[in-house]
């Protein structure tokens, strides 16, 4: 055989192993996510796809994916928008939940949500507990009377209440668990994985939304 023909059986070869590839990673339905057999109810604005992470600041699980949520999340289109719900899978979680919604509340999420994974994970401070979670904040720079008053406010206690409510509806394993427009729901391993499985149904959702 020919150099020329042997070159290009090489080429078709390779092409094929990577269309092999390309399709065996492609995300299936029952495989890589599920679909709700009834949609749930979504807080975003008109025309977004919202991506929901449920998460507790003590999973380690959830401090691994944290650094690759917010690279992801800086990373996209106007288009979509993120939402984070705190769980309650137990009660002693319940701290950690006004955690969320205080720093949620004050503006903080941006400076302080990869802090307090570091803070628990890392250097192993207790945000559980009230006295040790002000001395946290006011190390951070935080008001800790505003901080306080914030964190055992009505409207935080409502907000862990409902965060509680959105868990159970949407019948979550584990965590992080990922939810795309209250549809899909990715399934669980993997972190980069299920960012990519995110990925493929954010571009399926804008394609079923062309056909409408």
């Amino acid at each position: 055989m020919k150099l020329k023909s042997l070159l290009q059986t090489f080429a078709a070869v390779v092409v094929l192993g990577w269309s092999a590839v390309a399709a065996a990673q492609m995300p299936k339905a029952g495989v890589d996510y599920s679909i709700y057999d009834v949609p749930q109810p979504t807080d975003a604005p008109a025309g977004k796809i919202e991506v929901t992470e449920f998460f507790f600041y003590t999973c380690p699980h959830c401090a691994d994916m944290e650094p690759l949520l917010e690279k992801w999340a800086k990373a996209q289109p106007k288009d979509v928008s993120l939402r984070r719900v705190p769980v309650l899978f137990r009660p002693q979680l319940a701290p950690f939940a006004k955690l969320y919604y205080t720093l949620e509340a004050m503006n903080l999420l941006d400076r302080l949500q990869g802090e307090a994974f570091i803070a628990i994970h890392q250097q192993r401070v207790n945000l559980g507990d009230e006295k040790a979670l002000l001395a946290w904040v006011t190390s951070k720079g935080v008001d800790a009377a505003k901080f306080s008053e914030v964190y055992n406010s009505f409207s935080v206690s409502s907000k862990v209440s409902r965060a509680d409510q959105i868990t159970r509806a949407h019948n979550i394993p584990g965590t992080p668990a990922m939810v795309v427009n209250g549809k899909y729901l990715v399934s669980q391993g993997d972190h980069a994985r299920q960012l990519q499985v995110v990925d493929y149904l954010i571009a399926k959702i804008r394609e079923e939304q062309k056909k409408k």
